[in-house]
């Protein structure tokens, strides 16, 4: 077992977290909010605008979460696999978008519009002859008209996105307080924005709001519980409830425990693999 320090970053930046990164030569650069962030091949990160960043959660105990979730041949299978596999800590309004705009959508599309998005609304900057875009704030999309951001190839999501911006910059979504709000309280908050369903929530929860008991469930994961895990959760439909979603995500935490989202991401990743589907 690696050690808590030791992440492979290529394998967690390609694991569907994240979607405005890009590989120059041996190094990651990405955006995060206000932040150009980079990774160099041996796993160091910096702030090109040198701010404090805990993107790798560094505070998460990887030993003992990787012992707590190891329940089962599948799950070790992936952990297995896919060892340095983290969990990031992302700017919250940033993944807000982002997963809006993931609904119905495949990582490829999802990384043009957020590029689109931030290429129109964003700030320039240009870092070792490289152009970078950060991610706009939440005020500047909330001014923008539906049809501005439309073009940036959101479509029907368009109307979600500048709702979810006005919210975040009036405070009706204040991060700081999901941030320390419980798993129930911070979803709750959170399906109040137009476009925002459980899945959607979820995946904002685990990677922006420090909630490990989040586990989100796209089509890709209720098939992995339908193949891997039949006897567990049982199963019957390829699309679930609202309801359904709520008690099958009680049955899962029951199952792997509190950190379950860590489960999520090395069953995603490794399934994914399997079939070779693209990353960025």
């Amino acid at each position: 077992m690696k050690n808590k320090f030791t992440i492979d970053i290529d394998n967690s930046i390609n694991s569907g977290q994240v979607f405005l990164w890009k590989k120059i030569k041996k190094n990651w650069y990405g955006i995060d909010g206000q932040n150009i962030l980079k990774i160099s091949q041996g796993g160091k990160i910096e702030s090109i605008q040198n701010t404090k960043t805990d993107f790798f959660r560094k505070n998460d105990d990887i030993q003992k979460i990787i012992k707590s979730i190891s329940k089962d041949k599948t799950v070790k299978k992936a952990i297995r696999q896919y060892e340095g596999l983290r969990l990031f800590n992302q700017d919250p309004f940033q993944c807000m978008i982002s997963f809006i705009i993931s609904s119905n959508s495949n990582i490829q599309k999802i990384k043009n519009s957020l590029e689109k998005i931030s290429k129109k609304f964003g700030t320039k900057l240009v870092v070792q002859n490289e152009e970078f875009y950060l991610f706009p704030r939440p005020e500047k999309i909330a001014r923008a008209s539906i049809d501005e951001i439309k073009i940036c190839g959101v479509g029907y999501r368009a109307p979600f996105i500048k709702e979810a911006a006005k919210m975040v910059t009036s405070k009706k979504i204040n991060f700081e307080y999901l941030k320390n709000s419980d798993y129930n309280e911070t979803k709750r908050n959170l399906r109040l924005i137009p476009g925002v369903g459980n899945k959607v929530a979820d995946c904002i929860m685990l990677f922006s709001l420090n909630k490990l008991d989040a586990f989100p469930l796209d089509t890709w994961m209720i098939k992995i519980l339908e193949k891997y895990y039949s006897n567990e959760f049982h199963i019957e439909t390829k699309t679930i409830t609202e309801k359904q979603y709520e008690i099958l995500h009680k049955k899962i935490v029951d199952y792997f425990g509190q950190y379950c989202g860590y489960a999520q991401q090395f069953l995603f990743k490794m399934e994914r693999e399997n079939y070779e589907k693209k990353w960025l």
